[in-house]
């Protein structure tokens, strides 16, 4: 079966390329499951009802999310509804939400999305270590035959880095979101799970990590003008990795990193 992973969903112009190559894609790969992180989709700045109604809509099965998720205020209403909308699972005990969601797709495997944040030049949440240990072992209990997905949105590449291997062999897959600036260390761990430290953004990236390359500009040249950013609105790239997974094992078994539409496009 062939499972995508989509990065950051940053604006109008993250959503954009989406709706214009998201269904061609899950047709012409015979995608059988969408992962998107959209924690940036409402301008930059959190998701709302509206748009994680309109990523279902081009064939996104699971939101991830972040350290932007409370941005919108609507969504704490509306993410104790939601299952398919996932925010990191080490946030406290009776934050809205869940930090894991479980899918069952059409051939009755079990997909489990679980997503965590990292805490190093991020919010100081729960241990990541520690909520992660303790939601796999929860969730190893009643649903061991599933594939397993974790999204860590995290800023380091070495705390990434430590988190993968510190589960590696008890998940399907681990990706990494958050810095929008996708990378190219896409391999099998030594237990077997895959790793990529971060599926880059869907956005424009003629722009700085997704925003108006002059507003940002502005916030480290000068520092006493502390204006709002604001999304750029330039064709939006689709930044993804396809993963192939044997039914049986639940290991990946091929990947291949996306990279399609606007001005990061692979050649």
């Amino acid at each position: 079966m062939n499972i995508l992973v989509c990065g950051d969903i940053v604006g109008k112009s993250g959503r954009n390329v989406l709706r214009n190559l998201l269904p061609n894609l899950i047709k012409e790969k015979q995608i059988d499951f969408v992962i998107a992180n959209g924690e940036n989709a409402a301008n930059g700045f959190g998701i709302t009802k509206k748009i994680c109604e309109e990523l279902y809509s081009y064939g996104v099965d699971a939101i991830t999310t972040g350290n932007h998720i409370w941005d919108q205020k609507e969504i704490i209403e509306h993410i104790e509804n939601d299952k398919r909308l996932i925010r990191p699972c080490n946030y406290p005990k009776n934050t809205p939400g869940n930090g894991f969601g479980i899918f069952q797709l059409k051939n009755g495997s079990e997909v489990v999305v679980i997503n965590l944040m990292c805490r190093l030049f991020m919010d100081p949440l729960d241990n990541p270590f520690e909520s992660i240990d303790e939601t796999l072992d929860i969730l190893k209990s009643k649903f061991n035959n599933s594939i397993f997905f974790v999204d860590i949105h995290g800023e380091s590449t070495s705390e990434k880095m430590a988190l993968a291997h510190f589960i590696d062999g008890r998940v399907t897959g681990i990706v990494g979101t958050h810095t929008h600036v996708p990378t190219s260390d896409l391999q099998i761990l030594e237990k077997g799970t895959f790793y990529q430290t971060d599926l880059g953004m869907c956005g424009d990236y003629d722009s700085v990590i997704g925003m108006k390359k002059e507003y940002s500009i502005n916030r480290f040249t000068k520092k006493h003008l502390k204006s709002r950013l604001e999304t750029a609105d330039g064709e939006g790239t689709l930044c993804a990795t396809l993963m192939q997974i044997n039914a049986e094992d639940k290991k990946v078994v091929n990947f291949d990193q996306i990279i399609l539409g606007g001005k990061l496009q692979k050649k």
